[in-house]
């Protein structure tokens, strides 16, 4: 299947080269050129160029804007009958915009928003969460499969992927911002933090995050997975969803503050766990 990609960062460039292997004839573009190279796909010098011809086509952007930049000048030249796989993290006011931009251009659009970071990524082991026409489901389904360990099918109606990623993501992002709190509690009372660790380990409300997010923190070292600028920016998503549906979230509300102050100290490339240093020694990097 010819497939055209858009977005060869973090997410896109592994997922463009598990499709390349899987023997799909994939064209991808990246505003920064050099980052597509080395993914096994044609370079095109344009979004246009590289929708061409595409049976599908996927965006794996980092925002709604760049997203609707992007596909307002790529959708004329795609071929009739092709869907657009959108799996950038947009929120649910650009999901609907961008469900508009494709029904203006009579393109059926699968909002997919995925589950995972780079490391299921690498993996191929993303979870997409997925809804649209049947129709255009049933073609991309063994696109989808490529790079995923499951996909989630929530129905016909386009934004619902986008709006259970908001959820999800609100219950991730706080709890790494828990993670971080507790470490640093732990620490403040002169206790060794893998204690508490190695408390929840198999406990009911043990969890698989947060031992490999609490490595980062005791190690002091951020290597990103989900980079803290880009966390802040989902959470910010959710909290202008729950504003629209009359809801307060004040732990959201609390954790954004975090990372906008973890930003400001520079950690905004680091992984989103680096909010530890926030709630330790007002963001000092741990002694080595």
């Amino acid at each position: 299947m010819r497939i055209a990609l858009l977005g060869t960062g973090t997410m896109g460039a592994p997922m463009a080269r598990h499709l390349a292997r899987a023997g799909h004839d994939v064209h991808v573009w990246n505003r920064t050129r050099a980052r597509a190279v080395g993914v096994g796909a044609a370079i095109a010098e344009s979004p246009a160029a590289a929708v061409t011809g595409a049976e599908v086509a996927i965006t794996m952007l980092a925002d709604g804007p760049s997203v609707y930049a992007v596909m307002r000048d790529a959708l004329p030249s795609l071929t009739a009958g092709a869907v657009w796989v959108q799996m950038s993290t947009v929120g649910a006011e650009w999901a609907d915009r961008l469900t508009e931009l494709a029904a203006k251009h009579a393109v059926d659009i699968v909002d997919a928003p995925v589950m995972g970071s780079r490391p299921q990524a690498e993996a191929g082991k993303l979870v997409p969460l997925a809804s649209g026409p049947e129709r255009a489901c049933t073609l991309i389904a063994p696109v989808l499969a490529v790079f995923s360990r499951d996909v989630l099918w929530l129905g016909n109606e386009p934004g619902l992927g986008s709006r259970l990623k908001l959820v999800v993501n609100h219950w991730i992002l706080n709890s790494v911002e828990n993670l971080a709190q507790t470490i640093a509690f732990a620490e403040a009372l002169e206790l060794d933090p893998r204690r508490f660790l190695e408390l929840i380990s198999g406990a009911p409300f043990d969890m698989t995050y947060a031992h490999w997010k609490g490595a980062l923190m005791l190690e002091g070292e951020f290597p990103v997975a989900f980079a803290l600028k880009l966390a802040r920016k989902d959470m910010q998503l959710a909290l202008e969803a729950a504003t629209s549906a009359g809801i307060e979230l004040a732990m959201a509300e609390a954790t954004e503050r975090r990372m906008a102050r973890g930003i400001e100290l520079g950690y905004g490339e680091d992984d989103n766990a680096v909010t530890y240093l926030v709630a330790r020694e007002n963001g000092a990097r741990r002694a080595t």
